[in-house]
């Protein structure tokens, strides 16, 4: 999806200390606190069309703020690079030369590129960032959520497919060989914000820390105030039909997660509620889960394997996940009258707790 215009991720994190400070378009704030005792202080700035949040365990919130400022400003770096919804974006160059011949990319972007290809491949296209033309003609970009009619929808499923991108990751030379074609990061480029904000604050020294781009987070170290044995942060996957804060949480330590769900936008058509994430083979909407979350070393995987993982759907879903040992998931399959089914992948089961107020309305099973 889009970057601007983007839905908020299902994941919310347990935090305390929100502070924002104001420096140039970045809205920080820091809540004056003379402790000399360590603290989660939060730093905030919109982008991306939403809030980032920055979480720094310190005891001198002053010392941290340049580091958290430049740190959220590599975010709005990442958005000029791959946003489309300005003209002057290397994503909206990208698009602007679709069918003119090839182009070398801009190196973040190549790496962008590369990764999506990879989870692409190994989703059996399940994932591709060619999808731009279906999601904007289902009105999920720049208009109204409609369904379309079946003469536009071939003919926009015409322009959709990674195998017809020719792509050098080395050069960073890329082509898209037909007029129309275009790409959409919004399934990647989040994480990959997320990742380059773990990398600077890591190369600086930060031992603990929560990076969090709309549901898109780094973990780093612990969160304060962990008892032994409970070391790390504490996350909470959203409920997509809003019938509680969240549904479940899961701990984590020095891993990224993301989470992709049915809930922001929809259609409906005939009585079926349709969401906003389309199946790239199909050019339809993808149904059979509620949510699907990953946990994986980069931010970046997580955010393209959670959508990946949510449109193969519950049974496909499961057997991908676990027969790659980069990922783990979490996957809520939705049981209409009945309890819905929270699958947990076996790695994740001793991280995971289901809320209290969900305990008799989940079946936890773990795969």
């Amino acid at each position: 999806m889009n970057l601007l215009r983007s839905r908020p991720r299902l994941i919310t994190v347990t935090a305390a200390c929100l502070l924002t400070l104001t420096a140039a378009s970045i809205l920080l704030r820091a809540e004056a606190n003379a402790a000399a005792t360590e603290r989660a202080v939060v730093f905030r700035t919109r982008t991306m069309g939403a809030w980032a949040s920055l979480t720094l365990v310190t005891a001198d919130s002053a010392a941290v703020a340049d580091l958290a400022r430049a740190s959220l400003l590599s975010l709005h770096h990442t958005d000029s690079l791959m946003t489309n919804w300005t003209t002057t974006s290397e994503v909206a160059r990208i698009n602007g030369g679709a069918g003119a011949g090839a182009t070398v990319v801009e190196p973040e972007v190549a790496a962008v590129l590369a990764l999506a290809g990879e989870v692409t491949a190994a989703s059996g296209g399940a994932f591709d960032i060619t999808i731009e033309p279906l999601v904007r003609l289902w009105g999920f970009i720049g208009g109204t959520p409609r369904v379309p009619e079946p003469a536009a929808l071939a003919a926009a499923q015409g322009l959709v497919g990674w195998d017809r991108v020719s792509f050098d990751a080395a050069s960073g030379r890329f082509e898209m060989p037909v007029a129309g074609m275009r790409i959409d990061l919004g399934g990647i480029a989040k994480g990959y914000g997320v990742d380059r904000v773990a990398a600077l604050l890591r190369g600086s020294g930060v031992t603990d820390a929560l990076v969090d781009l709309t549901g898109n987070m780094a973990a780093i170290g612990r969160a304060p105030g962990r008892a032994p044995g409970q070391e790390g942060w504490v996350v909470g996957i959203r409920d997509p039909r809003d019938r509680g804060p969240y549904l479940a949480t899961i701990r984590l330590r020095d891993r990224c997660v993301s989470t992709s769900g049915d809930y922001v936008q929809f259609v409906s058509d005939g009585g079926r509620r349709l969401g906003h994430i389309l199946d790239p083979r199909t050019g339809w909407p993808a149904h059979g889960l509620s949510s699907a979350t990953v946990v994986a070393a980069r931010a970046a995987s997580a955010d393209a394997w959670s959508t990946a993982l949510f449109v193969l759907g519950p049974a496909e879903a499961r057997r991908v996940a676990a027969a790659r040992d980069d990922i783990a998931a979490v996957l809520l399959e939705p049981a209409p009258g009945g309890r819905d089914t929270l699958w947990v992948e076996s790695s994740l089961l001793p991280l995971v707790t289901v809320a209290p107020a969900f305990a008799d309305s989940l079946v936890l099973r773990s795969f």
